[in-house]
């Protein structure tokens, strides 16, 4: 089974292995900009950018930061919503040689100060907004320069640090030169979003970064023509999926990014409509909201032709009824922090097996391997762990030796998701390790009863998870929130259930919420409502 069958779908026009370029990640703004420097780059609200503008934007901050003192090495933090101060700080901080670390502004200080300490972060551009949550942690970091920036218009800044405006300022106009090792020198340190518990800092270096760049156009390229694409990134560009498929391709295609620094579902259809958006990377989540939406089939969004989700799995039957509404052709992906992060997605050139995560993208290897000792390849159909190799795995964890050597093993990244691939080599994500119910002895994957729950027509979000029984070890339990104006009673939906499922997948308890907990990228948090049901017992 050790052949890469996946290949087969490949056509002519798409290489299986690409090139990966010897060059700091910061190189794919200057190149794009040097082809296109009149054309849009990026559009916030009112704002609209050109290349050449964001490029000498980008130089300036990249003066301000090395005047401050950051040098080769020294962590920048971000903690912004989406918007132009994000993309300049970003490339900024490359050019400077520092390695960023991104942040998600809705972090409490406890959090905050984790990633602060932890990474050993002295300079950070954060929202002014969550200036007083930055400053209370400050006297237990490292931080030193504290940004601060507004998206309202205004001269005053309530703060005695500066503002993003008074730190342009202070730049000499020459950037001092730095030396930038691809392969080995750190580019961002992606925390991992915390579902599962701690949050591990994922070194991800510019190769891993360009190469995961590359990647994902060389398996796009066919509907992505340079200089033309209008992209919208809603998604948080802090988030792993947001920085590379939002921002970092869209600069590498040439595209005009609409930012939006929160997801609106009126909003964004209307943006979508407004600026006939061609590219649009979202989450299971916002599909939901989208396909909801009353008024959805009044705004045109067949624009766009690159509809990809990620993050999260996409119930068959929501992908259904949105591709029905919209007429959209979504594409449903997968990949991780410690991967750059995409790894596999439904092509575009060949056949789309909705439920599945596709096939490999160019340069990338995958197993599924035995859930005991992860050394057997498991024969076709069968369950196990996904492993993958390619050049957009991490270096490893940041200060987490032990962590990095139970992930990393002989050049696998151990994902830690249960799957199974098919004859023609797609992948199918049943669940997390760590999701797995184990009620009387039966293996229960949350999924299986997800895509059960999706398909009842009063369901609009499900999420499901094992509790403590003390006959079953653990049982099944449902939390959904209903469809606007729909009703539905705990026995219905367990007999729902029961007509789909082999009876002992079928939840005992439905628990019914106005909305379920989820990370700021849309993700629904198992982890928190288990929390909730353990400090309940």
């Amino acid at each position: 089974m050790s052949e890469k069958v996946w290949l087969k779908h490949y056509p002519p026009t798409t290489a299986t292995e690409v090139d990966i370029p010897n060059i700091p990640l910061g190189q794919i703004l200057k190149d794009t900009t040097s082809k296109i420097p009149q054309n849009e780059a990026i559009i916030f609200y009112q704002k609209r950018m050109t290349y050449q503008e964001l490029s000498g934007l980008v130089h300036v901050f990249t003066t301000a930061l090395q005047a401050a003192g950051v040098q080769k090495g020294d962590r920048v933090a971000i903690m912004l919503p989406n918007c132009p101060q994000y993309v300049i700080s970003y490339f900024g901080a490359l050019n400077a040689g520092a390695i960023i670390t991104q942040i998600n502004p809705l972090l409490v200080e406890r959090e905050l100060q984790y990633i602060l300490t932890d990474s050993g972060a002295e300079t950070i551009i954060a929202l002014d907004a969550l200036y007083p949550r930055v400053k209370a942690v400050q006297p237990n970091t490292k931080l030193k320069n504290i940004i601060n920036v507004s998206l309202q218009p205004s001269e005053t800044n309530f703060s005695p640090d500066k503002s993003f405006e008074q730190f342009m300022k202070t730049a000499t106009g020459t950037v001092t030169p730095v030396q930038i090792d691809p392969e080995h020198d750190i580019a961002v340190l992606q925390y991992t979003g915390g579902t599962t518990g701690l949050s591990k800092g994922a070194m991800l270096t510019h190769r891993n970064l360009v190469a995961n760049i590359i990647q994902s156009y060389e398996f796009f390229k066919s509907d992505i023509t340079f200089g033309q694409e209008r992209s919208l990134t809603v998604i948080p560009i802090f988030h792993v999926f947001g920085m590379t498929s939002g921002m970092n391709l869209s600069i590498y295609c040439g595209s005009a990014n609409t930012l939006l620094p929160r997801f609106d579902v009126e909003e964004l259809l209307q943006t979508i409509t407004r600026e006939q958006i061609t590219m649009f990377p979202g989450v299971p989540t916002m599909y939901v909201a989208l396909t909801n939406h009353p008024k959805s089939v009044e705004y045109s969004l067949d624009s766009i032709r690159v509809c990809n989700s990620g993050s999260a799995p996409m119930p068959v039957e929501l992908m259904k009824e949105f591709e029905g509404k919209t007429g959209a052709m979504v594409l449903e992906g997968y990949g991780l922090s410690e991967a750059s992060p995409v790894t596999h997605c439904n092509p575009i050139f060949a056949e789309r097996k909705p439920g599945s995560i596709g096939i490999g993208i160019p340069c990338t290897e995958y197993k599924v391997v035995d859930l005991a000792t992860g050394t057997v390849e498991v024969p076709y159909g069968e369950l196990g762990e996904l492993i993958i190799k390619g050049p957009q795995v991490m270096k490893g964890y940041w200060n987490m030796p032990e962590e990095t050597a139970n992930t990393l093993r002989d050049g696998w990244l151990f994902t830690g998701d249960i799957s199974r691939m098919d004859e023609d080599g797609y992948v199918y994500i049943v669940d997390r390790k760590k999701d797995m119910i184990i009620a009387s002895g039966y293996n229960i994957y949350p999924r299986d009863i997800e895509e059960v729950l999706y398909e009842h027509p009063s369901v609009q979000e499900a999420v499901v998870i094992g509790i403590p029984d003390e006959y079953r070890g653990e049982t099944v339990k449902a939390f959904v929130v209903l469809k606007q104006g729909k009703d539905a009673t705990e026995e219905e939906i367990i007999s729902y259930c029961k007509q789909h499922l082999a009876v002992y997948k079928v939840p005992k308890v439905v628990e019914f919420r106005n909305e379920l907990p989820k990370t700021n990228v849309g993700k629904i948090l198992r982890r928190v409502l288990r929390e909730e049901v353990s400090k309940v017992k």
